[in-house]
């Protein structure tokens, strides 16, 4: 065992377990990629990968399988030995306490789960697995304070001292390294709003849809990016509303080419009714475009003590569109404005910097050598 206060030569050793490396991973792009040149991290997926990792992640894929996942993580644990292990989804948090048991390894020592969404927006069967990874693991960290304080009492009484928040930090710098490869990213002509979404219905996209349809001229765009269950579902919606070519549907694309269009978008929204702490609206915020929001928790989180950001109830689809007529009838300048201070709450409150300075606090009370 390695005393958590004593400084160590080499890079701290981290075993993270992750459902699968992907353009929309916070515990790759957040917690891994951001981190690969300066800590020794190791991932273990329980799905096939949809991308390829940079050299400098060591990557153990399952393949969505009880026993593939299994079959990775004693691969990893036989490659090197770990300061920390740390778990991103509940069920990946239940399996490991399970290997535990059947591998007969103390996997439990030295052990950090992150909370990546509020208590609301877990399913049932997820919220029992949590039962389990709140009772047993080391560590167990809320992605921002409105997850923290969604959770029943119960909860925080089963983990008690062992629980607290760290707010999910934004890769600035790979968003200016996006901005300094895109050559004609000004917003010039036109009015384009893009969202940023998983398609699934807690992110309450019809409502989008609706106030852009009340709200929208011949000139305005909708940008729709992401993937999930209700792309049917609002491909015919698009349809029925009469939006043709002005709104359109992008499905998943590479993190570089969503910094792309937001850069170049002249409003971010998010209609959504559940959020750990919205990355892609830090994202939209990074990329000086303004947002509407919802008004929620973890929204409130980021745009406390602002008067910059509207919030707007998530059923309130005539607010959303008065709140998008004011954005577009507003000059470019004062959009630009309002840009430009969203740019700074980001770097002042929500960097990765910060991010992963708290979870380096984190790590050190629990690291063990494996």
């Amino acid at each position: 065992m390695k005393d958590g206060n004593q400084k160590s030569e080499h890079p701290i050793a981290i075993l993270r377990l992750l459902p699968r490396v992907r353009e929309t991973s916070a515990p790759f792009n957040q917690f891994s990629l951001a981190w690969s040149e300066r800590r020794n991290i190791t991932l273990v997926t329980y799905f096939s990968s949809d991308l390829n990792p940079p050299k400098d992640l060591t990557v153990f894929e399952g393949d969505g399988s009880l026993p593939g996942f299994f079959r990775a993580l004693r691969d990893a644990v036989a490659d090197k030995e770990y300061d920390i292990i740390h778990a991103h989804a509940s069920h990946l948090g239940l399996l490991l306490i399970g290997a535990s048991l059947f591998m007969r390894r103390k996997f439990m020592a030295g052990t950090v789960f992150t909370v990546h969404n509020s208590y609301r927006s877990y399913k049932l069967r997820n919220r029992l697995m949590l039962i389990p990874v709140f009772t047993f693991f080391q560590r167990v960290v809320c992605c921002g304070s409105a997850s923290f304080e969604s959770f029943p009492g119960f909860f925080k009484r089963l983990a008690g001292g062992r629980l607290c928040f760290v707010p999910n930090g934004l890769d600035i710098g790979r968003i200016d390294q996006a901005a300094s490869n895109t050559h004609e990213y000004l917003r010039n002509g036109g009015f384009t709003i893009v969202t940023v979404s998983r398609l699934i219905k807690i992110k309450n996209l019809d409502t989008v849809l609706k106030a852009f349809q009340q709200s929208a001229d011949q000139t305005s765009r909708l940008v729709l990016i992401g993937e999930g269950d209700l792309r049917n579902l609002l491909t015919a919606e698009i349809n029925e509303c009469g939006l043709g070519e002005r709104a359109e549907l992008k499905g998943l694309i590479p993190r570089e080419k969503v910094y792309e269009h937001l850069l170049k978008a002249d409003l971010f929204i998010s209609a959504s009714r559940g959020e750990g702490l919205p990355v892609a609206t830090l994202e939209a915020m990074a990329c000086r475009c303004p947002v509407i929001l919802s008004d929620i928790k973890p929204h409130r989180e980021i745009a406390a003590g602002v008067d910059f950001v509207p919030l707007i109830q998530p059923d309130d689809t005539p607010g959303f569109a008065r709140e998008i007529k004011k954005y577009r009838q507003m000059s470019s300048a004062k959009r630009a404005e309002i840009g430009e201070r969203c740019r700074r709450l980001v770097e002042e409150r929500f960097s990765l910097t910060t991010m992963h300075k708290r979870y380096e606090e984190v790590y050190a009370q629990v690291m063990v050598k494996y």
